[in-house]
């Protein structure tokens, strides 16, 4: 097993990889900007290195400070956890170039996957099914227009390069597309340093499903089960289940055999997503995107297979076999995870301020992944996810109650909050019946 690990991340998810290493023996490092002194994480981890100020492209994407704090503490490998550096194969070429263990998968596979474009035609190739959309870039306006002609409208026009929801706009028809097209290049270009565009349909109604896939160290690829992620605000995740209640034992199947084949033709190593969207309507499913990272709603995974996939991810990256027996994979119960921000329930607007007061709810069946806690301030300066709040049971319906008594537990007062958001979907009808999709959110504003 590794026996130090830098973690290059911040908040929840520094924190929830400390808790592993530390609970399996390794000595945990966390790296922190000038902002983020004070928060949780940075107190226990076993060292803690200031990597900058506030602003993440001077501290959390600042890739020579973060390789001169591993250097400087001893650090023998480095988890980029999600978001700031995880998804970056530079990065990733330059951590193993140095001699240190990279906790994720191959750069190869992050590059391959990177472009959504390029991965598309992989999956493709690879016998994953695809929506119809572009095989290359729209290259100007009018190969889009020719694109949205041939693969019938509405269409989704989305960056190439994005991913986490942003860089994406739908048009109903050519003079939609030409504002989309030019919203979303420029978007592009500005957040990603590069303006390629991809045409694909759009489906009115849909699902959004996703595998969790973990490429082990012998080289064989497993899936352990799907997440329903269909409650979204601005096509990011509010909500997430396991199993989803759309999907059929044939159905998940299917789902499992094709997220395998995804993984296995980028030769994937470590924890991934193959994400995918549902049409409920003919039970088809297409590939979306390959996330090359621990994602956010993994603990929904651990509960429901009772399974650690950072303590799986350290061992695969220290080349060891896994914890569980792969051909024996089988999932007990229900999990739902809420994803406490700091934002206006209503609008979702950020509402960043001083934590007065931080009560987290407790007992079986709770669990709650937090960045924060009372007298923390939550900065402007970052993602406005407080906390994960995850509940377990041995049904769906369990699982809601217990989503309802941990909601009406959690105190918190200082910054504004959508656990009031909460509250209201876990008593909306069409939530509770399991027939939902991406717009439901909408649906209730």
């Amino acid at each position: 097993m590794i026996e130090s690990l830098l973690v290059a991340n911040r908040g929840e998810i520094a924190r929830r990889i400390i808790r592993t290493a530390r609970r399996l023996g390794v000595r945990a490092i966390a790296v922190h900007s000038e902002a983020d002194a004070d928060l949780p994480f940075v107190a226990e981890a076993d060292e803690a290195v200031c990597v900058g100020p506030a602003n993440p492209a001077q501290s959390y994407r600042n890739v020579e400070g973060i390789l001169a704090a591993a250097k400087s503490t001893g650090a023998q490998a480095i988890h980029p956890g999600y978001g700031f550096l995880s998804e970056n194969a530079d990065f990733a070429r330059t951590v193993e170039s140095s001699g240190l263990v990279w906790v994720g998968p191959g750069a190869d596979a992050i590059t391959a996957m990177g472009d959504k474009i390029n991965a598309r035609n992989l999956m493709a190739a690879a016998g994953v099914p695809v929506a119809p959309g572009t095989t290359e870039p729209a290259a100007d306006l009018a190969a889009a227009v020719a694109a949205a002609a041939e693969i019938g409208y509405p269409v989704m026009v989305k960056a190439a390069a994005g991913g986490g929801g942003m860089g994406m706009g739908v048009a109903t028809d050519e003079a939609a597309l030409t504002t989309e097209y030019e919203k979303v290049r420029t978007f592009a270009e500005r957040m990603f340093g590069d303006g390629s565009v991809l045409i694909e349909r759009y489906f009115p109604r849909v699902r959004h499903v996703e595998v969790q896939i973990l490429g082990l160290a012998d080289g064989r690829v497993v899936a352990l089960g799907e997440r329903e992620c269909s409650v979204q605000r601005r096509n990011q995740k509010l909500v997430e289940e396991s199993p989803s209640p759309a999907v059929s034992p044939e159905l998940r199947e299917r789902f499992l055999a094709a997220a395998v084949r995804a993984g296995e033709a980028v030769g994937y190593r470590n924890a991934g997503t193959v994400e995918c969207l549902l049409d409920p309507a003919t039970g088809e499913f297409f590939f979306l995107e390959m996330n090359t990272r621990l994602q956010v709603e993994h603990p929904v995974t651990e509960l429901v297979y009772g399974v650690d996939l950072v303590e799986e991810q350290l061992r695969v990256a220290a080349g060891l076999a896994p914890t569980f027996d792969p051909d024996a994979l089988a999932p007990r119960g229900h999990a739902i995870e809420l994803r406490v921000n700091a934002e206006d329930p209503k609008r979702f607007l950020p509402g960043p301020g001083v934590i007065r007061t931080w009560v987290e709810p407790a007992g079986e069946g709770v669990r709650v992944d937090s960045g924060y806690a009372a007298d923390n301030t939550v900065t402007p300066f970052y993602d406005s996810l407080m906390a994960k709040l995850i509940v377990s049971g041995a049904t769906r319906a369990e699982a809601i109650e217990q989503a309802r008594a941990a909601v009406a537990g959690f105190e918190i007062a200082g910054p504004k909050n959508n656990l009031p958001f909460f509250a209201e979907l876990l008593e909306n009808a069409e939530f509770l019946s399991g027939d939902y999709d991406t717009g439901i959110v909408s649906r209730m504003r």
